[in-house]
């Protein structure tokens, strides 16, 4: 009979039990809710390939990171699982450098065998309360980079700002969202529209496609209502330079522009240059208002919502 392996403990599965029954029948506690593969209450990760019929309804982005729902998944063979909160864990400051005075890159070393993919997010912990920040860095790369901007008396952008110094201690969660490249139409048009530090995730999506060998055309918006918001101009139009088919549009929507700033927001501009987005994959990162009426107007343009994947950044309730 197949094996359940799931952190210490090793179940024996019955014939045709699904990875849920196996795990109530042991009282292993876990989230689930209709057992019909509809809420995706107990979405799970696991190990090998995971039949087509364990996926169902499910995203790309979760495919390809091997989730399934429990309810819907009868192994055949020994399967190793992971429950979707792995732990936290603690990290130090490697460096924090002023992009702007109002955005700052803080770079926390990477711990052994984390996994992400960039435009993933991270929840990180102090005093009690947590706080999302986008991945902006490849997982190659030695450090876990994350854009922070000042908030007003904002209770984590004043400690990140005011408190934290290299070598400081961090706690922080696992990485988790679908908001990230998907490789395998390598010549798919890509769209990416963002605002303010939206662009931590869109950076790494861009330097990740690019990476991978994306050849189809790949556009990013990012917008601003003040000039020193448009960060990262300079690394982005090197990319511009080593890559033709990559495009660079920084958007200002208040104030005179000059070069190649475009008058207006980034949104906006953008459908206004691409208004047939039928077989084009979308990026919206950012004001979580500008999120939702770029996702409307994104799909009123013909992208398939398969093909649209957003990460609004909604302020923190306290």
């Amino acid at each position: 009979m197949p094996r359940l392996v799931i952190e210490n403990l090793v179940l024996t599965l019955e014939e045709g039990e699904s990875v849920l029954d196996c795990l109530l029948r042991h009282n292993v506690e876990i989230p689930y809710g209709c057992q019909a593969g509809i809420c995706q209450s107990c979405l799970m990760r696991g190990s090998g390939d995971i039949p087509e019929s364990a996926q169902k309804g499910l995203n790309e982005p979760l495919r390809m990171q091997n989730y399934f729902l429990a309810c819907q998944y009868q192994p055949q063979n020994d399967v190793w699982i992971h429950l979707p909160d792995t732990g936290n864990f603690e990290v130090e400051v490697d460096s924090l450098d002023h992009l702007t005075p109002e955005v700052v890159r803080l770079r926390l070393s990477k711990p052994e065998d984390y996994e992400y993919r960039a435009g993933q997010y991270l929840n990180v912990f102090h005093d009690g309360k947590s706080r999302s920040y986008s991945l902006a860095s490849l997982p190659g790369d030695p450090f876990l980079e994350l854009h922070i901007r000042r908030v007003p008396k904002g209770l984590f952008s004043h400690w990140i700002f005011e408190r934290l110094a290299q070598g400081s201690r961090v706690e922080i969660g696992p990485a988790t969202g679908n908001c990230f490249y998907i490789p395998g139409q390598f010549k798919q048009p890509l769209l990416l529209i963002g605002t303010g530090t939206g662009l931590a995730p869109l950076y790494g999506i861009v330097r990740d496609a690019l990476s991978q060998g994306h050849a189809g055309p790949i556009y990013l918006y990012h917008g601003s209502s003040t000039l020193e918001g448009l960060y990262l101009q300079e690394s982005l139009k090197k990319l511009t330079d080593r890559y033709p088919h990559f495009h660079y549009i920084p958007c200002l929507s208040r104030g005179p522009v000059s070069g190649d700033i475009k008058p207006g927001r980034a949104d906006e501009i953008a459908l206004s240059e691409h208004p047939d987005l039928r077989s084009w994959r979308v990026y919206i990162c950012g004001n979580p208002e500008m999120v939702k009426a770029a996702q409307k107007k994104c799909y009123l343009a013909g992208a398939g919502l398969q093909e649209i994947f957003s990460d609004p950044f909604l302020p923190a309730q306290s």
